[in-house]
């Protein structure tokens, strides 16, 4: 009986023991439970600043070729200093063209000046020509009837 007893208390002895170790493993494993939890939540919020990240780097990427598209365009143009010594010269060369179109319209208009008074010297010598001819026919007129009129 002694040794049933002495059993029973062995074995009581142990189910207490592996009670308590159950226990203390239950305990671990909620810890453990509630490490892995807050590991996941972290997890989760390490994605999501990932995610915030990527998009920003995608926007940033984005940009990025824009602004190399927009580089090249540019490029392609010439600077600004660049560009006002070509409209100085530009302008400067507009500015000799007036001139000489000035000049060109001002001959022209003597020309034309030259050509009128030539014109109407030439008309004034056709006149005078076609004078000269009929004073010479009437003379001659007049010599004809002059010498088939015999006077007394």
């Amino acid at each position: 009986m002694l040794s049933t007893l002495s059993q029973c208390e062995f074995s009581m002895g142990k189910t207490l023991l592996v009670y308590d170790m159950n226990l203390r493993e239950m305990e671990n494993y909620e810890k453990i439970y509630k490490e892995i939890e807050c590991s996941i939540a972290g997890a989760h919020e390490k994605i999501a600043e990932c995610k915030k990240q990527i998009l920003q780097a995608k926007r940033i990427r984005k940009n990025r070729q824009e602004y190399d598209a927009l580089a090249k365009v540019i490029q392609h143009h010439p600077d600004r200093h660049e560009t006002l010594k070509e409209l100085e010269a530009l302008g400067k060369e507009l500015e000799h063209l007036s001139h000489i179109k000035e000049s060109v319209e001002d001959k022209l208009e003597l020309r034309r000046k030259q050509f009128h008074v030539l014109l109407s010297t030439i008309h004034e010598l056709q006149q005078t020509l076609e004078n000269d001819e009929k004073l010479s026919e009437v003379e001659e007129a007049q010599e004809t009837s002059m010498d088939a009129d015999p006077k007394p």
